[in-house]
């Protein structure tokens, strides 16, 4: 690892951190991506289930940053599970994107209620990056008992897997097992935003755990979860559309957290997940048509 990025599995250099796009409204997504990329982000991560792939796009055109300066992450809904529905999901993806190429493609969830389809959408994406589609295959809120399956089946191992982790939800078991395999662990709600939006108990940002090592390092909250993830390995993606947020998030790689910081946010877990449950994730309650490019 690099002080920026982190090396994949089968070689391939990512950015540690990359600007995330979740639940950002299309129009407010062009801005964030452009700004993100002008503060000095060169790792963006959307989703087909987002609904602004065209946005970020043109957010990348906007930045005037060459293309092969820039890490574009997105990944398939379970609506286009299927080897031909996969390869097509990568065709609207690429094409609302505006690339030739996708640096990281992701299986969305492990959608257990049909993991036939999910294994021949995987066989697809290994498809795409033998042809040389994509640089890096992976999946997303895979628990291990689906990576065991999907690693039983398939020949790629997953580059790497995107799952919920801030410091009140660790999935240290999970991270092991990524760990095993070889697979790169990123964080989605990295700096608990997730504690925020949904009626939580308690916010990580007012942790007073963490305000006094951000006080220690003149640093935020926001700022030390971010640096813990990457003194511990992992890739993470937090989100923002506010300038000064977006900048503030990228301004990690100047300090260092103690053994003893570090241990202290590992004892902040809770165990309790703010997202839902991936096996909960099924085709009958959460499919919904991807529109064509």
């Amino acid at each position: 690892m690099t002080k920026h990025k982190i090396t994949l599995n089968n070689g391939a250099e990512m950015p540690i951190i990359g600007l995330g796009v979740f639940q950002t409204p299309p129009e407010e997504t062009s801005a964030a991506v452009a700004e993100a990329l002008r503060v000095g982000y060169r790792h963006i991560d959307t989703a087909a289930g987002y609904a602004n792939e065209r946005e970020v796009g043109e957010g990348i055109r906007r930045s005037g940053i060459p293309r092969v300066d820039i890490y574009v992450e997105t990944k398939v809904w379970i609506s286009d599970y299927g080897y031909d529905a996969t390869l097509h999901a990568f065709d609207k993806s690429a094409a609302k994107l505006g690339v030739d190429q996708i640096d990281l493609l992701l299986l969305h969830q492990p959608l257990p209620t049909r993991f036939d389809l999910t294994l021949d959408a995987y066989r697809a994406l290994e498809k795409l990056l033998e042809d040389g589609k994509v640089r890096a295959i992976g999946v997303s809120n895979f628990m291990p008992e689906d990576l065991d399956r999907l690693l039983a089946e398939t020949s790629v191992v997953p580059a790497v897997n995107q799952i919920e982790l801030h410091p009140y939800f660790q999935q240290t078991a999970l991270q092991k097992v990524n760990a095993a395999h070889g697979i790169v662990t990123q964080a989605w709600s990295p700096i608990g935003g997730i504690t925020s939006y949904r009626e939580s108990e308690k916010r990580s940002f007012d942790d007073p755990t963490l305000l006094d090592i951000a006080q220690e390092h003149g640093k935020s909250a926001a700022q030390v979860m971010l640096r813990w993830h990457l003194q511990e390995g992992r890739s993470a993606i937090p989100k923002s559309t506010k300038p000064a947020r977006i900048a503030e998030n990228f301004d990690v790689f100047d300090f260092e957290l103690t053994a003893e910081q570090l241990a202290a946010i590992d004892a902040l877990d809770t165990g309790v997940r703010g997202g839902p449950e991936p096996a909960d994730i099924t085709l009958e309650s959460w499919g919904r048509e991807i529109p064509e490019a």
